[in-house]
């Protein structure tokens, strides 16, 4: 796989998963981050012979500013940027009367904004070349949308409705945009919210890193507006 890709929140376990695949495949990869820790995490996992085709570099993906100039410095390294996916995000539980403001806005920023502000960054930059891969995360939780987890599942819907309106807008120029809806991941942050749950019945995140490299890669050009449930 040739290429540049950006995946957002890709110190977190899903996001190292899908930058360890998508760097093993061979595409060169760049990751805002803002978790020293999961930064020096993801740095410890990359092999050596893979590095000098990792960027990582301090911004905040729900800051349009801050990652506009992320995006200027991934073209500005390796020439363009053709992939984006973006894995940042949250979760809160609550119903309507359980849900404050700030969780509200929480959920919406942490899921949806960052998606939106994201794709803003990275999409001229496709445009310019005729041609993207654009990979979101959503939820499996949230369709049919259930009760008591009311913030996440909107903001999350919300992630399925931008995608498939991106879907539409961006195919004529030649930008692939979908969504993949995991049910409960196995990520330490689970099974330490969990513990009495046997995880073995859980996604593991290779494989969600599996269906983005299908996704990604410039054969999968018939699909858009696709949600790929896991």
């Amino acid at each position: 796989m040739n290429g540049v890709a950006i995946v957002t929140g890709g110190t977190g376990a899903l996001g190292q998963a899908i930058t360890l695949r998508l760097l093993r495949d061979g595409a060169a990869v760049a990751v805002p981050w803002v978790v020293a820790t999961e930064h020096e995490a993801l740095v410890a996992r990359v092999p050596a012979d893979h590095r000098r085709r990792l960027l990582l570099a301090e911004a905040d993906v729900t800051e349009p500013a801050s990652m506009a100039d992320f995006a200027r410095l991934v073209v500005g390294r390796f020439a363009e940027v053709n992939m984006l996916v973006t894995t940042v995000g949250g979760f809160a539980g609550g119903g309507l009367m359980q849900t404050d403001l700030g969780t509200w806005n929480s959920m919406l920023t942490l899921n949806l904004t960052s998606t939106f502000v994201a794709a803003r960054a990275v999409v001229p930059w496709m445009r310019s070349a005729r041609y993207g891969r654009i990979v979101t995360i959503a939820s499996r939780a949230v369709v049919p949308p259930p009760p008591g987890i009311l913030a996440y599942t909107v903001a999350k819907t919300g992630v399925i409705a931008l995608t498939q309106s991106l879907a539409a807008e961006l195919k004529p120029d030649g930008i692939t945009v979908n969504a993949i809806l995991p049910s409960t991941m196995d990520t330490p942050a689970n099974r330490a919210a969990m513990p009495d749950v046997d995880p073995k019945s859980w996604v593991p995140v290779d494989s969600v890193a599996d269906a983005v490299a299908f996704l990604v890669r410039r054969d999968s050009g018939h699909i858009t507006g696709t949600l790929l449930a896991i």
